[in-house]
């Protein structure tokens, strides 16, 4: 190869000739230094030598950003590592895979907890359900936003009780800083603090599992006994309907003027469900055929439970809706079992307000949609139902190795059960309902 000395002139004056691929320019200051250049492409500096008996080639960069002693340099270091039996490409990627972990450890340093969350909060989606998933991002919530109900419309959402951890490195959060954390919200929302420590112990748990957060969180800092003293243990919660208060919480709940919320709420309490999977309800979760409903749980993900007769009749009665879907603007059918026209959901929001009222009047305070469930579980003692039964209604996962691995109880089975204790609290409630009675259709009757 024929070689000159590389001048600014010589690099800025080499041309492709017409007809040929590429063209080159050879260094005689540094050894295996050169200047490629194609008829498409700007010139750039190459460097050229053997390795283990074959030729080999490196780009080096544009002369618009080496100047020649640069060029001149990196190619005497390139060959000074073939001098030393290495191999210049393979130093380059441990150079490079160096450099990127080297970046991401400065990222993952400066990562705050509200970053780092919103990962967990990613990488677990596949494994919770989506009630779980938004009840865990409401814990970092700003808050701030205007509350469209409430006494005259004028409040303003709280912030999420882990929000202030948000904007701290992850490093930052301590055994102290959770401790006094724990101390502070202990004084005005205890359950939700109790609850979000929980979520907190298990995303550091998380983080010290994983191979990008384990050096930055490597023990939990929320494994901490101060923390759980100053949190407290969480009150048996007592509220629940006597059988003797059955007749007065039904005679008000069916007074309530909104008969989604009057039929929602008198499900509650028939079905033993969770307040959010009752309000989750679609049409399409209710099979009038097979007399069953599809409930979405946090346990199984879904279950059936029996359509029961009273059930039945208050759903049938409910208004078929329609609604504009968000991203077409068309008039859809509204999906949801227990719709509202006002909401931009189609659906109702759990009507804790109204229940409470209702309940005042009743002279029934203190009795909570949660209670409801609590209160389907009690009752069902009167009638000494299967334990297994009923747990298999509410969803509870069993709680015993008979339960677990050999009882299996089909839907007609449970639809024995759940019909008897559905008529009996009717019967204490003193409602008066013919389970032969179809909404919308006529049929004989006496004369």
């Amino acid at each position: 190869m024929a070689k000159i000395a590389f001048t600014a002139g010589r690099v800025t004056g080499l041309k492709c000739p017409a007809g040929k691929a590429q063209a080159f320019l050879w260094d005689t200051a540094a050894p295996g230094l050169g200047l490629r250049v194609t008829p498409a492409g700007k010139p750039s500096y190459i460097f050229q030598s053997e390795y283990q008996g074959k030729t080999m080639r490196l780009t080096i960069g544009s002369p618009d950003a080496w100047s020649i002693p640069q060029a001149q340099e990196k190619a005497r270091e390139l060959q000074r590592q073939l001098d030393e039996g290495r191999d210049p490409r393979t130093v380059k990627a441990e150079k490079t895979a160096t450099d990127v972990a080297k970046r991401d450890a400065e990222r993952q340093s400066g990562m705050t907890f509200g970053e780092v969350w919103a990962e967990y909060l990613e990488e677990r989606r596949p494994h919770w359900g989506t009630r779980h998933h938004a009840d865990q991002a409401l814990l970092v919530k700003a808050g701030g936003a205007k509350i469209r109900g409430g006494i005259k419309g004028g409040g303003l959402t709280i912030p999420g009780v882990l929000h202030c951890f948000v904007p701290l490195r992850l490093n930052e959060i301590t055994t102290d800083v959770v401790e006094a954390w724990s101390v502070k919200e202990a004084k005005t929302r205890p359950t939700q603090a109790r609850l979000a420590w929980r979520c907190m112990k298990a995303f550091f748990t998380w983080c010290s599992e994983s191979k990008d957060y384990k050096h930055l969180a490597p023990t939990n800092p929320a494994k901490t006994k101060k923390a759980r003293e100053a949190l407290g243990s969480p009150n048996v919660k007592t509220d629940v309907l006597q059988r003797e208060q059955l007749a007065v919480w039904f005679s008000v709940v069916r007074q309530i003027g909104n008969p989604a919320i009057s039929a929602y709420l008198q499900c509650l309490l028939l079905v033993g469900a969770r307040p959010g999977e009752v309000i989750s309800i679609k049409w399409q979760d209710v099979n009038t055929q097979w007399k069953g409903i599809a409930i979405r749980d946090k346990v199984e993900g879904e279950r059936e439970i029996p359509l029961t007769p009273y059930v039945a009749h208050l759903l049938a009665a409910l208004p078929r809706r329609m609604m504009r879907d968000k991203k077409t603007g068309k008039e859809v059918p509204n999906p949801w079992v227990f719709s509202s026209p006002t909401s931009k959901a189609g659906r109702l929001s759990e009507p804790t307000y109204p229940h409470t009222r209702a309940c005042k009047a009743a002279g029934l305070e203190g009795l909570t949609l949660h209670g409801l469930r609590r209160s389907f579980k009690s009752l069902t003692e009167w009638l000494e139902v299967p334990v297994g039964v009923v747990a298999q209604i509410q969803g509870h996962k069993p709680s015993a190795t008979a339960e677990k691995h050999y009882t299996v109880r089909p839907l007609e089975l449970l639809r024995v059960h759940h019909e008897k204790i559905e008529a009996w609290m009717l019967e204490q409630a003193g409602v008066k309902f013919d389970a032969a009675a179809v909404p919308g259709k006529l049929r004989v009757v006496a004369g």
